[in-house]
C-alpha cells in the first residue's frame, strides 16, 4: 500500500506555498538589500549602486550603540526575570491540584493575548497612579509581562511530560526538594526552559509598543529605528540596524526550534 507521506504534492498548492513565503520574506531581503544602496535619502529599486559605506556609518553612530545596549540590557533581565517566575507558575499549576488553578493559568496568560497597546495603556496608568518614574525598569517590568508568558507556556508543556514517578522515587531515596529539582527536574525541563528564555529575549528585544508607553525619554533599538525613518538622511542606517535585529531576532527563534522539537523525549515518560 503506497504511503501518502511519498504522495506529490499537487503543483497549484506548491505555487501557493511559494507564493505565501514571497509575501512573508521578500520585505525582509529588501531590507537587505536597501543596506547596500548608494541612495541615501529614497527607495530607489533597483539601487543606483551598492555599498558597504552604510556600515562603516553605522558602527560610528553612537546613538545606534546606545540604543542597542539598552535593548540588550533590557531583555536580559526581562528574560532572567520571566525564567523564575515562568518556572515557579508551571510547577505549581503542572504538578499541584488546587482550587482556582485554571484561572491562575488564564491570568498568567493573558498579557500576552491582550493587545500591546491595553497592556501599554494599562502599564502608563499603573506607573503613574504609583508615581514611579519612567526609566530603565518600568521598560524592563513592562517587557517581563509577556516574557513570563513565554516561558510558562514552554515549562508548563514540559512539566506535564515529566513523570512523577521519577520525583516520588527521588524523595523515596533520601534526596531534599533542591536535589531532587537539580538532578532530575532541571535535566529534564532544561532543554524548554532555554527554548523559553530564547524566545522571551527575542520578543524583548524588537518589542515596540509597550516600549512606547513604558520607556519615557529612552529609546530602545526599535524605538530608535521608528524615530529615525521619519528623517530623510542616511536611510540606510535604518536598513543597516533592521538586518543587525533580524539576526538577533532569527538566532534565539531557530535555537528554540532545535531545542524543542524533540520535547516529547522526556525521561520517565509514559511510565
Amino acid at each position: 500500500m503506497r504511503s501518502d507521506r511519498n504522495t506529490a504534492a499537487p503543483l497549484g498548492l506548491k505555487i501557493a506555498a511559494g507564493a505565501g513565503l514571497a509575501f512573508l520574506h521578500l520585505p525582509i531581503l529588501l531590507i537587505f538589500l536597501y543596506a547596500f544602496t548608494t541612495e541615501e535619502k529614497s527607495y530607489q529599486f533597483p539601487p543606483p549602486g551598492l555599498t558597504l559605506k552604510w556600515f562603516a556609518v553605522t558602527w560610528n553612530r553612537p546613538d545606534v550603540w546606545e540604543a542597542l545596549g539598552l535593548s540588550v540590557r533590557v531583555a536580559t533581565i526581562s528574560t532572567a526575570i520571566a525564567l523564575v517566575l515562568g518556572t515557579l507558575c508551571a510547577a505549581a499549576v503542572s504538578r499541584t491540584k488546587f482550587f482556582g488553578r485554571e484561572t491562575i493559568s488564564l491570568l498568567v496568560i493573558l498579557p500576552i493575548a491582550l493587545p500591546g497597546i491595553i497592556t501599554g495603556i494599562a502599564l502608563r496608568s499603573a506607573f503613574s497612579f504609583a508615581e514611579i518614574p519612567f526609566s530603565f525598569w518600568t521598560i524592563v517590568l513592562g517587557h517581563a509581562t509577556f516574557c513570563v508568558v513565554v516561558v510558562y507556556n514552554n515549562a508548563v508543556a514540559r512539566f506535564r511530560r515529566v513523570s512523577g514517578s521519577l520525583i516520588e522515587a527521588s524523595m523515596d531515596l533520601g534526596a531534599d526538594s533542591f536535589q531532587t529539582f537539580r538532578y532530575i527536574i532541571l535535566p529534564n525541563i532544561g532543554t524548554a526552559l532555554l527554548a523559553g528564555g530564547m524566545l522571551a529575549f527575542a520578543l524583548s528585544f524588537d518589542e515596540v509598543i509597550v516600549t512606547t508607553f513604558t520607556a519615557g525619554q529612552q529609546s530602545t533599538l526599535p524605538i530608535w529605528m521608528l524615530e529615525e525613518l521619519v528623517r530623510p538622511r542616511q536611510r540606510p542606517v535604518t536598513n543597516v540596524v533592521a538586518m543587525v535585529v533580524v539576526i538577533v531576532t532569527f538566532l534565539p527563534i531557530l535555537g528554540a526550534y532545535y531545542l524543542t522539537r524533540d520535547g516529547d523525549q522526556v525521561a520517565g515518560g509514559g511510565k
